[in-house]
């Protein structure tokens, strides 16, 4: 379940084992050449490939048929525009020809799962509600909802992915997510033993910043995804390439104490940001209050007050909010923007933009998706 071709990757992992080089190795990576230019640049033709992969014409028509015989690409027909000359037959990537079972494992209510395609179409949708449940019933629930999509999928899987809340480590370990009482929980290893087929896990905000990143724009851009459910979490991305830390642990920012006289954590501090506006707790803060918009803009501030030291020190532009949209709304984005700005300096804070994700609740499930598809095919 390693990627052993070298093409750049957000998904890059620090301390991964170096093995000396096959002679399968050139092929895989030549086969996800091609693969990324129909992803990345829809129908083209042979020589199209040869053209954008820099291989020969020979080489890219080897990888088609085998491609093609795979069911990976099919046959779109010639091309219309071509001038004289025998018209050339265009090759498109079947969306449908391979399947990713997804895990968001972030909300405080709900486990949800998905079924995505090759394009990033979520085809399918599932929920289990969680009822409190932690340790190894939180796991029995994560497989049980996972199972229900592996035996309803129509087509071949891909693999599965999760997005997790907590630390975890690039072989699929959740070495520390405190709500869930997991410590240690080898969960990538426990599914693909369960249902036979690739599994890689990932920290829930870190997937969601793939999705963002893969939604649209540039590549390479920089963002920092803020990830408010269970607990809160971010997603570091640097020139279009996952921020992962020295321990994995990368985007904590929900255990960073923001009010030494708050509230008890679940990590055994007291006053994280993550007792200020993690859904279940701003929920009953709201419920409580006479000016449920003064709650929200108190929180906000707080997350104005954790974010502005890191879009200082990494000059960020970009910063995304995932989560329920009853509670992230403009009071609480507006209060989190005017507080970066009060508390950096011009240069930086003027041209920062605090917005909510594009991709609502499929943020998790299409960022989890494209590191299967990374993974497996080389190609995210």
């Amino acid at each position: 379940m390693q990627r052993t071709d070298n093409l750049p990757s957000p998904f890059a992992r620090r301390g991964q084992a170096r093995r000396k080089a096959v002679p399968g190795d050139a092929r895989r990576h030549n086969r996800s050449l091609v693969l990324r230019s129909l992803f990345l640049s829809g129908p083209l033709s042979r020589a199209d490939l040869a053209r954008e992969t820099h291989l020969t014409r020979v080489t890219t028509s080897d990888l088609a048929t085998e491609l093609l015989g795979e069911g990976l690409i099919e046959e779109l027909g010639t091309r219309t525009d071509q001038g004289v000359g025998k018209p050339a037959t265009l090759l498109g990537v079947v969306r449908r020809s391979r399947l990713t079972i997804t895990l968001d494992l972030s909300d405080d209510e709900l486990f949800r799962a998905a079924v995505v395609d090759l394009a990033g179409t979520v085809i399918e949708r599932r929920a289990s509600k969680r009822e409190g449940r932690t340790g190894a019933r939180a796991v029995e629930l994560a497989t049980e909802l996972a199972g229900e999509l592996v035996d309803s999928a129509e087509g071949p899987l891909l693999g599965i992915g999760v997005g997790s809340p907590g630390v975890v480590d690039p072989a699929g370990v959740v070495l520390e997510a405190p709500n869930l009482d997991w410590f240690g929980v080898d969960l990538g290893r426990h599914l693909a033993d369960r249902f036979g087929v690739a599994t890689y896990i990932a920290n829930d905000a870190n997937a969601a910043a793939l999705g963002e990143l893969g939604a649209g724009g540039s590549t390479d851009r920089s963002l920092l995804l803020v990830k408010v459910g269970q607990g809160v979490g971010a997603g570091l991305i640097l020139d279009g390439q996952l921020v992962l830390g020295d321990r994995f642990a990368a985007g904590e920012i929900g255990h960073v104490v923001v009010d030494p006289r708050g509230d008890d954590c679940a990590c055994g501090r007291r006053g994280c940001l993550e007792t200020v506006i993690a859904a279940p707790l701003l929920r009953r803060r709201l419920a409580e209050a006479e000016l449920p918009h003064r709650v929200r803009s108190a929180a906000g501030r707080r997350l104005g007050v954790a974010l502005a030291p890191v879009i200082s020190t990494l000059n960020l532009r970009e910063i995304v909010l995932s989560g329920p949209l009853d509670l992230l709304d403009t009071a609480f984005i507006e209060a989190a923007l005017d507080t970066v700005r009060d508390r950096t300096m011009p240069a930086v804070g003027d041209n920062v933009e605090v917005r909510s994700t594009t991709l609502g609740e499929d943020d998790v499930h299409l960022g989890a998706a494209r590191l299967v598809l990374d993974r497996e095919l080389g190609v995210a």
